[in-house]
């Protein structure tokens, strides 16, 4: 429907006018490393706040449904490197951090600055008490950042080094 010209020009844009950016990508959908790494810098060169980092969680009934092409391993090197080529933005552990990093999970806060808890657009996650332990297990503390658009919002939660 829109080009990824389109959407950068939006995101441009947005910043013109003041506007802080948060966009990311979702990888899972059979990227090459060549692939990863492209977008990751046109991420660098958008200079974003914030980098939500997803992995695809594949429903049923989509052309994607039962296939992974990520290991745990790929996960943790994405979020390196986008920790790498993004040192001063905000990296966030977001949809499909469950599925797919899975045992290696707590590795995912040295790079990240936060983690999307409690589910996501399509699906749930994994529930805040759990994840607050995994923080609090690997010597981080929880930062609580109250949410400024609307009262009824959870605080968002971001580890920060202990």
């Amino acid at each position: 429907t829109h080009t990824y010209q389109d959407r950068m020009n939006t995101l441009l844009a947005a910043r013109r006018v003041g506007l802080t950016l948060c966009t990311g990508a979702i990888f899972g959908q059979g990227e090459t490393e060549d692939d990863i790494i492209d977008v990751s810098l046109a991420l660098r060169d958008l200079d974003p706040q914030s980098i939500p980092v997803n992995f695809l969680i594949a429903m049923d009934g989509t052309p994607f449904a039962g296939i992974s092409y990520l290991k745990p391993y790929d996960c943790l090197r994405i979020l390196c490197l986008m920790r790498f080529l993004n040192p001063k933005q905000e990296i966030r552990v977001s949809a499909g951090r469950e599925a797919h990093i899975r045992s290696l999970q707590p590795l995912s806060l040295y790079p990240a600055n936060s983690v999307f808890v409690s589910g996501y657009l399509t699906s749930d996650g994994q529930e805040y008490q759990e994840t607050w332990q995994m923080i609090a297990d690997m010597g981080f503390e929880i930062e609580e950042v109250p949410q400024v658009e609307a009262e009824e919002c959870e605080p968002e939660l971001s580890a920060v080094a202990g």
